[in-house]
C-alpha cells in the first residue's frame, strides 16, 4: 500500500497509509465522534470544505448501501481514520468504503493515531491542513494556500440549481417551502412522511416568491460555512419572518435567522461534530441526546429577549441549541431532528412545526 500523509498548519505531519483517491486536498480539518453514520457524514453537504476525522477506530464496517446518502455525492475534502475495514458484513452492502472513496474522488488517510489528532484539534482548536498520498507531495504554494485556506462561497456551491418537487407520502396535508442552503434527504422524508409536499427552492430565492407561493410554511435548512457569509440569504430571510409565516430552521438555518435578526454569531473552538450531544430545554426542564454538525453557535448575549427566546441549551459548554421568537410562529434548533443513524429523541419539532402551520403560532 502505499503511504499518505496528512500535514496542519501548525507543521505537525501524520504519516500513515493511503485509501480512497490518490491526490492531495486542502481543507479544514476537524473530528466526529460518532460511532456509526460515517455514510451520512460522508454525503452531508454541511462538511464541504473539511477534511473529517472520524474518532471511532474502525470505519466502514457496514459497507456503503443505497439508502442512507444525505445527498447526490460526496462532499468532504478528505477523510482520515485508525482502520478501514476492507471486507463489510451487512445484508444492504453493495460497495467497501475504499470503493466509494474513490469514486467520489475522496483522499483517505489510515493507520494514523487518530486519538493524538483529536486532541490537538480540541487544544489548539481546528485548523487547516491538506491530505496527499505518496507521490502528490505538496509544493510551497499548496502549502502556501493551506494555511490561507477558508471556507467560502460554501452555499452558493451546494445548493440546487432549480426548483424541484418532492411530493408527499399519500394525502397532500400542507405545502412547505424548503430553502437548500445544503439539505440532507432526511429533513425532506420527514416532512414527506408527514403528509407535506416539499417544494426545494435554491437558498438565494427571493421571498416573495415564496410569500406568494401558496405555501403553509417555510423549512430553512443544514448547510456548511460562515453563516455571517450569506448577506442577501439574511435579508431575505428577515422579510419571510415578518410575513408570519411559520418557519422551521435547522443548524445553518437556526444561525441564518438569528442574524436576521440582529444576533450574532461566533466560530467554535473545535465545534459539535457527533451523535452524543445533551441538549436541555430549559422551558420543560427535560434533556435530550442530539446529533450535532456545525462549527459556529449564536451568541446568546446578542438575542434580543423581546424578540426571541433561548429555548434549549447545549448542556457541555452552555452554548445556544434554540431559540424560539416571541411574536411569529418561528422556532429554530442548532442541532439535527431528523438525524438517522443517531437518536430520534427530538424528531417531535417536525411535528411542531405542523402545528404552527395548523395553529399559526409557536406551540
Amino acid at each position: 500500500m502505499k503511504k499518505a500523509f496528512l500535514l496542519l498548519a501548525d507543521g505537525t505531519l501524520f504519516e500513515g497509509t493511503a485509501c480512497g483517491y490518490e491526490g492531495k486536498s486542502i481543507g479544514e480539518v476537524v473530528f466526529n465522534t460518532g460511532m456509526a453514520g460515517y455514510q451520512e457524514v460522508l454525503t452531508d453537504p454541511s462538511y464541504y470544505g473539511q477534511i473529517v476525522t472520524m474518532t471511532y477506530p474502525l470505519v466502514g464496517n457496514y459497507g456503503i448501501n443505497f439508502e442512507d446518502y444525505e445527498s447526490h455525492k460526496s462532499w468532504v475534502s478528505g477523510f482520515i481514520m485508525r482502520e478501514i475495514c476492507e471486507y463489510p458484513s451487512n445484508w444492504r452492502c453493495r460497495h467497501t468504503l475504499d470503493d466509494y472513496l474513490k469514486s467520489q474522488k475522496v483522499v483517505g488517510l489510515q493507520v494514523i493515531d487518530t486519538r493524538r489528532l483529536t486532541r490537538i484539534l480540541r487544544n489548539s482548536g481546528v485548523m487547516n491542513g491538506i491530505i496527499y498520498t505518496e507521490g502528490h507531495e505538496p509544493t510551497e504554494q499548496d502549502i502556501a494556500d493551506m494555511k490561507d485556506y477558508i471556507v467560502k462561497d460554501a452555499v452558493s456551491t451546494v445548493t440546487c440549481n432549480q426548483p424541484s418537487i418532492c411530493k408527499a407520502e399519500g394525502e397532500t396535508k400542507y405545502r412547505v417551502a424548503l430553502l437548500d442552503f445544503g439539505v440532507k434527504y432526511n429533513i425532506e422524508r420527514e416532512l414527506q412522511a408527514r403528509g407535506c409536499e416539499v417544494t426545494i427552492l435554491p437558498g438565494d430565492t427571493e421571498p416573495n416568491e415564496i410569500i406568494n407561493g401558496g405555501y403553509d410554511g417555510v423549512m430553512l435548512t443544514n448547510g456548511p460555512g460562515d453563516p455571517a457569509e450569506n448577506v442577501e440569504i439574511i435579508k431575505n430571510i428577515k422579510v419571510l419572518v415578518e410575513s408570519n409565516i411559520p418557519m422551521f430552521g435547522i443548524c445553518l438555518g437556526h444561525q441564518l435567522m438569528a442574524l436576521s435578526i440582529g444576533a450574532q454569531t461566533k466560530k467554535m473552538r473545535f465545534g459539535h461534530r457527533g451523535v452524543n450531544h445533551p441538549v436541555k430545554d430549559l422551558q420543560l426542564d427535560r434533556t435530550y441526546i442530539t446529533s450535532q454538525n456545525h462549527g459556529y453557535a449564536v451568541v446568546a448575549e446578542s438575542v434580543n429577549p423581546e424578540i426571541a427566546t433561548v429555548r434549549y441549551v447545549n448542556l457541555n459548554d452552555n452554548s445556544v441549541e434554540g431559540l424560539d421568537y416571541v411574536n411569529h410562529p418561528v422556532f429554530t434548533v442548532q442541532f439535527h431532528p431528523e438525524v438517522c443513524p443517531g437518536p430520534q429523541d427530538t424528531s417531535f419539532l417536525f411535528d411542531r412545526f405542523l402545528s404552527n402551520i395548523e395553529n399559526g403560532g409557536n406551540k
